[in-house]
C-alpha cells in the first residue's frame, strides 16, 4: 500500500482505504481492512502533531476566502509549489497569493476566522479533512453507481461540515439507527437460547462462540452492491436490499475508516430484512473459509470451527422461517431452559419431597410476607454462583452493562498492567525508575492534551506538591492522573488525566480512577474537585462526578487553579467502599439474587391443568379459585363491602341488566341523541375512520346490552363515554354536535346517579 498523499490544488493523493464490496472479510481481506484502517490513524496522529502554521495552512485549502463578495471555497498552493506536500516539507508564507484567478487574495485572509481556535477544534478539523481525502478516493476508485453516489454525498456533508466547523449529522429518507428490532444480534442470541439451551454447559459454551464468531463475521463482511446481486428477481426484494445497502455505507462500512462520522455495527442496527438478503451467499463464503481455515488453527479454535457449519445451517432454518421464535420482540427462553441445570440436582427427589418443599413454602409465606432470607439458603446460592460450570443462561452470549473495567482488572490479575503512584521530592532521593516514569507521563500528558502548554505540564508533573497515579503497561507508562492532595481541606485537585490514544476504550481510564478512588479513601479524603474541559465532561460523569459541588467555597477557593472555558465538577468518596471492587460486588450481589429467584421458581413451580370451566358455560369466577395461584405468594385484596350501591357488579346480573336497560333506552329517547343513535355512514363522512378508530354509537350498546356483554357497570359507561369523547375529537366546539355531546353526556350522569350505579 502506497504512502498517504494529500490533496493539493484539487488533486487528491492518497493511501487507499478498504472499499472492496464484493469480497469476504475473512482472513487476509479483514488484515488488509484493519491495516487501512491503522494507516490512516498513523496519519491522522501525523497530522495533530504538524506544527500550527502548517495545520492553519492545511485548513485553509478547506476554508472559505473572507474577503467581502469573494467565493473561492480553499485557498489553492501557487504554481510553483504544487509539488510541494503541507504534511511534509511545506510551510508557505502567509501574505502568499491564492492561485485561484477569481480570489489572489493571501493565505492569511482564508484563515483569518481561525485565529481563536484551540488545538482541540483544530486536530478535530483535520481529521475531517483526512476523512474527506478518503472518501474522495473512494469515489474515485467506485465503479458501482449507487456506491459511488453514496461516497459523493458523503464528500459533500463532510466538506461542508468543515467549512462550517459543525458535527456531521445525517438527515434524510434513511432513517436513524436501529432500523428493525430485533436486531441480527438479539436474534442470534435468542437462536442460541431456543436451538441449544438444553445442552450442558461446556456445549452450550462452545456453540456461544461459534455466535460470537458468526456476528464477528457479519460486522466486518462486504456486502456486494446491488447491482451485482443477480439472485434478487422480486422488485421489492431489490428496493429493500438497496436501501438497506444504502444504510450500511452510510452507518457501518464508511465510518469504520472515517471517525467524524458516527459509526455503528451491522448486527446491531439490521435485522431480519438484511440477515435474510445475504444470509445463502454469507453461509457458503464461510463455510469455504472454514475449509481453508480448519488445518491452520490451533486445536482449541479448530473445535470451534467444527461446529460452525452446523449452527449456520440451523440457523439458515430459522432465518427463512416466518415464524420462527428468535424474531419474536417477546422472545423468553423457555422455563424448564433456564432451571435445566437446577433440576438435574434433584433428579433424585421423591414425589414426597417435592410435596414437602411445597408445603414449607406456604406454610413460610403465611408466618411472614418479609421474613428475611436464612443464611443457609444464601450460603447455597453463593455456593451455586461459584461453581466453574455456572452461567446465567439469559446473559449467555452477550453479558449488557458489562463493567467498563473489567478487561482492565482481568489484565492487572495477569499482571499485564501495574499501577503506581509516583512523584518528584526536595526532601529524599528519587529512583531512577521513578523519574523515568515520570517523564513517560510527561509525554503522555503533552500528546493527548494538546491545548496544555509543556512548561506547564512538566511545572506541575515535577512539581513535589503533586503526584501522579501511573498506568504501567510493558515497562512504560501509557495513561496516568496528575493530583494534589489538600490534606487540610480534606479533598484532592485532579489536574491532569489522559490515557495514550493506541490504549483509549480498554477501561483503563475507568480503572485509574477508581484505584485513584481507593488511595484517596485510605488516606481519608472524601472528595474530589477538578475543572473538566467540554470534551472530558462525558468521561468525568460516568466516574461519578457531577457539577453540583457539595463542598463550599471557602473549602477550596484560592487553593486550586481555576481556568477559563471549563467546568468545575466534584465527586464525593465513601470511605466504606473498594472502588476497585465495587463493580465485581455489585455483580455478584446481583448473580445472587437471580439464583435466589431460580430456586424459589423451582420450589413452586408445578404445571396445572387448564380450566375447562368456561367452555360449560361459566362466565367468570373468583380468582382465587385459579389453581396454583395461592402457592406462588398471591393473596386477595379485602375492600369494604359497600352499601350505598344494591346493583354493584357482585348483585343479579339480570337485575344490573335492567337497570343499564332502562338508562340506554332514556339516552335514546333524548332530543340529543339523533347525532348517536347509529354508526357513522362512512359514504357521507369518508374521513371519520380515519381519524376515529373505535367508534360506538347507541345502537351497538343495544346490541350488546341484548347479547349480555355488560356483565358490570364499567363496561357500559366505557362505551358511552366513548360516544362523547369521538365525538368532541373529531367536531370542533361551536358544532351542533359537539353541543349535543355535552348535553347527552350531562343526562346520561344525571340517571346513572338516580339508580346509585355513579362513583366517579
Amino acid at each position: 500500500m502506497s504512502e498517504a498523499p494529500k490533496i493539493q490544488n484539487g488533486e487528491v493523493k492518497q493511501e487507499k482505504p478498504d472499499s472492496n464490496h464484493g469480497s469476504n472479510s475473512g482472513g487476509s481481506q479483514e488484515t488488509t481492512r484493519q491495516d487501512s484502517i491503522e494507516r490512516i490513524m498513523l496519519r491522522k496522529q501525523k497530522v495533530y502533531q504538524l506544527p500550527r502554521n502548517q495545520k492553519l495552512t492545511k485548513l485553509s485549502m478547506y476554508s472559505s476566502c473572507q474577503a467581502n463578495e469573494c467565493r473561492c471555497s480553499g485557498w489553492k498552493t501557487p504554481e510553483e509549489n504544487r509539488h510541494k506536500d503541507v504534511e511534509v516539507d511545506y510551510c508557505p508564507d502567509f501574505a502568499e497569493e491564492c492561485r485561484n484567478p477569481n480570489c489572489k487574495h493571501s493565505l492569511e485572509t482564508h484563515i483569518q476566522h481561525l485565529g481563536d481556535i484551540t488545538e482541540e477544534q483544530m486536530n478535530e478539523l483535520l481529521g475531517a479533512i483526512v476523512d474527506v481525502e478518503n472518501l474522495y478516493m473512494s469515489m474515485l476508485r467506485e465503479t458501482d453507481t449507487d456506491t459511488k453516489k453514496v461516497y459523493a454525498y458523503l464528500f459533500r456533508l463532510l466538506r461542508q461540515c468543515i467549512l462550517t466547523r459543525t458535527q456531521a449529522v445525517i438527515r434524510g429518507p434513511l432513517g436513524d439507527p436501529p432500523f428493525e428490532q430485533p436486531s441480527i444480534s438479539k436474534a442470534v442470541t435468542n437462536f442460541v437460547l431456543h436451538k441449544y439451551g438444553h445442552l450442558h454447559q461446556s456445549e452450550l459454551d462452545s456453540m456461544t462462540d461459534v455466535a460470537k464468531t458468526f456476528l464477528h463475521c457479519l460486522n466486518h463482511w462486504n456486502f456486494e452492491a446491488p447491482s451485482a446481486r443477480q439472485d434478487l428477481v422480486n422488485q421489492e426484494d431489490v428496493s429493500n436490499y438497496k436501501i438497506n445497502y444504502t444504510r450500511w455505507l452510510v452507518f457501518c462500512h464508511v465510518p469504520a475508516f472515517c471517525s467524524s462520522l458516527r459509526h455503528f455495527e451491522t448486527s446491531i442496527v439490521f435485522g431480519r430484512t438484511l440477515l435474510k438478503a445475504v444470509y445463502q451467499y454469507v453461509y457458503q463464503q464461510l463455510l469455504t473459509r472454514c475449509k481453508i481455515e480448519r488445518d491452520r488453527m490451533p486445536p482449541e479454535k479448530r473445535i470451534m470451527l467444527t461446529q460452525l457449519p452446523k449452527f449456520l445451517e440451523a440457523l439458515k432454518q430459522e432465518v427463512v422461517n416466518e415464524d420462527s421464535p428468535i424474531w419474536s420482540p417477546n422472545f423468553k427462553p423457555a422455563a424448564s431452559l433456564l432451571l435445566h441445570k437446577s433440576k438435574r440436582q434433584h433428579d433424585g427427589s421423591t414425589l414426597a419431597g417435592a410435596g414437602k418443599k411445597l408445603g414449607d413454602a406456604k406454610r413460610y409465606k403465611k408466618e411472614s410476607d418479609c421474613e428475611d432470607l436464612s443464611d443457609e439458603v444464601v450460603a447455597r446460592a453463593l455456593k451455586r454462583i461459584n461453581d466453574s460450570n455456572y452461567s446465567s443462561r439469559a446473559e449467555v452470549v452477550f453479558p449488557p452493562n458489562a463493567p467498563r473495567d473489567e478487561a482492565a482488572k482481568a489484565e492487572e490479575n495477569r499482571r499485564e498492567i501495574e499501577f503506581h503512584v509516583v512523584g518528584n521530592s526536595l526532601t529524599k532521593p528519587v529512583t531512577k525508575q521513578s523519574m523515568l516514569w515520570l517523564l513517560g507521563l510527561h509525554s503522555v500528558f503533552a500528546h493527548q492534551l494538546p491545548g496544555m502548554p509543556r512548561e506547564y505540564i512538566s511545572q506541575l508533573v515535577f512539581d513535589p506538591k503533586h503526584k501522579t497515579l501511573a498506568l504501567i503497561k510493558e515497562g512504560r507508562p501509557i495513561g496516568g492522573i496528575c493530583f494534589r492532595t489538600f490534606v487540610s481541606q480534606g479533598f484532592t485537585e485532579i489536574v491532569f488525566c489522559a490515557v495514550t490514544s493506541s490504549e483509549q476504550v480498554k477501561g483503563y481510564g475507568t480503572h485509574l480512577m477508581n484505584h485513584l478512588k481507593d488511595y484517596s479513601t485510605q488516606r481519608g479524603i472524601k472528595h474530589f474537585l477538578t475543572y473538566a474541559d467540554e470534551f472530558a465532561i462525558g468521561y468525568f460523569k460516568k466516574q461519578g462526578f457531577s457539577k453540583d459541588i457539595k463542598v463550599a467555597r471557602h473549602v477550596y477557593a484560592g487553593f486550586i487553579k481555576e481556568y477559563e472555558g471549563a467546568t468545575l465538577m466534584h465527586c464525593e468518596l465513601h470511605p466504606s467502599l473498594i472502588y476497585t471492587q465495587f463493580s465485581s460486588v455489585i455483580r455478584k450481589q446481583k448473580e445472587i439474587v437471580k439464583e435466589l429467584i431460580t430456586q424459589r421458581q423451582q420450589e413452586v413451580q408445578k404445571v396445572h391443568p387448564g380450566l375447562t370451566c368456561f367452555k360449560e358455560g361459566v362466565r367468570s369466577i373468583p380468582i382465587e379459585s385459579i389453581p396454583g395461584l395461592r402457592e406462588v405468594g398471591w393473596r386477595p385484596t379485602f375492600r369494604a363491602q359497600r352499601t350505598a350501591r344494591p346493583l354493584e357488579e357482585s348483585a343479579d346480573p339480570d337485575k344490573l341488566a335492567n337497570a343499564l336497560s332502562g338508562v340506554l333506552n332514556a339516552v335514546r329517547m333524548h332530543t340529543s341523541a339523533w347525532p348517536f343513535l347509529k354508526p357513522v355512514n362512512q359514504a357521507e363522512v369518508p374521513d371519520y375512520y380515519d381519524h376515529i378508530k373505535y367508534p360506538m354509537d347507541l345502537k351497538t350498546m343495544t346490541e350488546r346490552l341484548k347479547n349480555k356483554y355488560y356483565v358490570t357497570r364499567r363496561l357500559f359507561m366505557a362505551d358511552m363515554a366513548r360516544i362523547f369523547t369521538n365525538c368532541r375529537l373529531y367536531n370542533s366546539p361551536e358544532t351542533e354536535y359537539y353541543r349535543c355531546a355535552n348535553t347527552l353526556d350531562r343526562y346520561f350522569q344525571t340517571k346513572m346517579k338516580e339508580i346509585g350505579l355513579w362513583d366517579k
